[in-house]
């Protein structure tokens, strides 16, 4: 097996069903009510009595990682992932963790990458500056029990700040541009209330990173961070924001999760192999881009529709790349 290059206490969670004015939520509403997850509950039988061979093309896979945690803690989630797919398919895996964002979108479109783990929006600017890829699969929230996740912006437990309306004349720590729970959600929440973050607040601090943007919360750069639940879980079971010296003032909708692509030059066979191995995932193999997982399910590109109809909406897509 190749080393990888490159670089619980639950929350109380409201009703992720609730009316909401929000037009992340009537979005996210809109994706559910079409129906788009009957696919991703859909038998899979037929993927597991495929029979694939072992002896197609035995190349190693070049699977790209988004710098969503720290490199020491993507490192160690990849080990077990890594090992368990190298058993199942049978041949060499590479893990490569991108310095940014933008960097696996660039290793997609100059075709370096068998597979990225890449969050909705990374996906989409993907597929727009010419990548050949589709989606996969996904992870299967631990806490939820589905293909979802949120976004959240957290302070300090002693903070004045209430609501998102609070954080008028604050400094706030976002992501990354191309993240969706670390930007996109909140920002389409902050338009609809008319906020402009770079008008309103005090400072705005792209820190690259989930992990980087409650860090600077924990430091005090910021005083308040944007990022997502299973994140911000993962960072209490590091004993760091805890429900003692932290909380949240927002939660988004569920959001469709991240998903794994692939390169449409692989064959067929080969993504039978793909698919039975991700789905079949014993328990205990955490997703490497951050989520406590319950498994993978099978995605489509249409599940990641609600995703592209906000950044049209925030005007993120560029003319010359519709």
């Amino acid at each position: 097996m190749k080393k990888c290059v490159g670089i619980q206490q639950k929350i109380p969670r409201n009703n992720f069903f609730k009316k909401s004015k929000f037009l992340t939520l009537a979005v996210v509403f809109a994706f559910l009510s079409a129906g788009c997850t009957t696919n991703i509950f859909s038998n899979y039988q037929s993927i597991f009595d495929s029979g694939v061979s072992s002896t197609d093309n035995l190349s190693p896979l070049t699977i790209g990682i988004l710098p969503t945690q720290s490199r020491i803690e993507q490192e160690k989630m990849i080990k077990p992932l890594d090992e368990y797919l190298e058993k199942s398919l049978g041949r060499q895996v590479d893990f490569q963790i991108a310095q940014n964002y933008q960097e696996v979108v660039d290793w997609l479109v100059q075709n370096k990458l068998d597979l990225a783990y890449l969050g909705p929006v990374t996906y989409l600017e993907a597929l727009e500056k010419g990548a050949k890829v589709e989606p996969l699969v996904a992870p299967i929230d631990k806490e939820t029990g589905q293909p979802w996740y949120r976004s959240c912006i957290i302070v300090k437990a002693d903070s004045p700040i209430q609501t998102i309306q609070d954080l008028k004349g604050k400094r706030v720590a976002f992501v990354d541009k191309s993240s969706t729970s670390g930007y996109l959600m909140p920002a389409a929440t902050l338009k609809k209330l008319e906020i402009n973050p770079y008008r309103d607040f005090a400072q705005v601090l792209f820190a690259g990173s989930h992990s980087k943007s409650m860090g600077a919360l924990e430091d005090g750069i910021v005083d308040a961070a944007v990022t997502n639940i299973d994140s911000y879980l993962k960072q209490q079971n590091k004993g760091k924001l805890t429900p003692e010296n932290s909380r949240i003032i927002w939660e988004s909708a569920p959001i469709p999760h991240s998903p794994i692509v692939m390169s449409r030059k692989l064959s067929s066979e080969l993504i039978q192999q793909l698919k039975k191995a991700f789905v079949s995932s014993p328990d205990g193999i955490e997703d490497i881009v951050g989520t406590e997982s319950a498994g993978y399910t099978l995605v489509i590109p249409s599940d990641y529709a609600p995703i592209q109809k906000i950044r049209e909406e925030l005007n993120l897509i560029s003319t010359s790349e519709k």
